[in-house]
């Protein structure tokens, strides 16, 4: 059973969190014991966790804050061992290294950065850049199967089910778009055959008129000939 300081700690500090949230980290306790805090961390930009949500567990001693407390994570990610407590100079791996003075956002705070280090520790587990990636993809529908997830972080829960309505909404609109294309291309197929036999007409016209022109051009010549031959024998009846 928790010590009465302890309790006392614990919920000033999950007051503090919730008067000033630290950015990326959200943690709340157990409603059934305030010795297990859940949280999550939001995966930093510019690193391969961006995007990613990761869930895990502190579990504080009852004598907490002079004992340390255990850290473990429950998300697949790329840098620790899944349900296994983690190395860290603030967890119970090192009493001999414990502040009082840390917190839970302290706590939390140095795990976030402890994550982009590559130096192992207990716990750690090695992976590329690109599977890292891949699980932070994936990392909020994992922990949306998980009902203690759900139950702690019904906002992380509706924002995974917006990211599938939009996902939804897409797909549907590239549906619609693409049943469009396809039944607009027999429409177009009539429209250029019918601007085809359009020009066909308009050129058979064209040589019709040019033809024409061209029985024509003798005729007019002939007068033009005629009108000159005329003008040349008539010249010396005007000298008259």
């Amino acid at each position: 059973m928790a010590e009465k300081s302890c309790v006392k700690r614990l919920q000033k500090e999950f007051r503090a969190l919730c008067k000033e949230p630290v950015s990326h980290i959200v943690a709340r306790p157990s409603p059934n014991d305030i010795l297990e805090w859940h949280y999550v961390l939001e995966g930093s930009e510019g690193t391969p966790f961006a995007g990613g949500y990761y869930y895990g567990k502190i579990k504080f001693p009852p004598e907490y804050p002079y004992k340390p407390p255990g850290i473990s994570m429950t998300t697949p990610n790329g840098r620790f061992i899944t349900q296994k407590k983690i190395c860290l100079s603030m967890s119970d791996f090192h009493p001999e290294s414990w502040n009082p003075m840390w917190s839970v956002s302290s706590i939390l705070t140095g795990l976030l950065s402890f994550m982009v280090d590559t130096s192992p520790t207990t716990g750690s587990v090695s992976t590329t850049t690109e599977e890292k990636r891949r699980l932070a993809k994936s990392s909020l529908a994992f922990n949306c199967k998980n009902a203690t997830f759900r139950k702690m972080f019904p906002e992380y829960v509706d924002k995974y089910n917006q990211r599938l309505s939009e996902q939804a909404a897409s797909e549907q609109t590239a549906s619609e778009v693409a049943s469009r294309d396809k039944s607009s291309r027999p429409m177009l197929r009539k429209v250029t055959e019918s601007t085809g036999e359009d020009m066909k007409v308009s050129a058979g016209e064209l040589k019709e008129v040019m033809k024409n022109r061209k029985q024509s051009l003798p005729t007019w010549m002939m007068l033009l000939l005629f009108s000159i031959f005329g003008l040349i024998m008539a010249l010396p009846l005007l000298q008259l």
